[in-house]
């Protein structure tokens, strides 16, 4: 299972995006995808407060509850708060990316993250 943050649903959204050709791949590759509920809310957040573009909000918000329907969508609740939360005071982390970190933890998966200074390079997430 290949568990995405939402540094990867954005890098595949950006053309800019040094990940770019990666994140398209890993969507594209046919594999069993999973992501947090979260990732919708923390990319529709980038599209209209960073990007203006309502456009790539909506494509993006389709992108996360696509990859619920064909593979898995993690939601939050009391044992993922829990966890998340001793991941973040373990590794000084935000919150946010120890929810993703536990999300992939729960189902047995390898998250995959463009964020390399607070999770790659940690070990705690490869790039796409």
């Amino acid at each position: 299972m290949t568990f995405l943050d939402a540094s990867v649903l954005l890098a595949a959204e950006d053309r800019d995006d040094k990940n770019y050709p990666a994140a398209i791949r890993l969507l594209e590759s046919g594999s069993d995808l999973a992501t947090l509920d979260l990732a919708a809310y923390e990319t529709a957040n980038v599209a209209i407060a960073r990007w203006r573009d309502e456009d790539a909000a909506a494509r993006l918000s389709e992108r996360v509850f696509a990859i619920g329907r064909l593979g898995t969508l993690v939601r939050a609740d009391a044992e993922l708060i829990s966890n998340a939360v001793a991941i973040a005071a373990e590794h000084g982390i935000s919150a946010y990316d120890a929810a993703y970190v536990a999300g992939a933890r729960s189902l047995n998966g390898q998250l995959v993250s463009c964020d390399e200074r607070d999770l790659v390079s940690r070990d705690l997430a490869l790039l796409p």
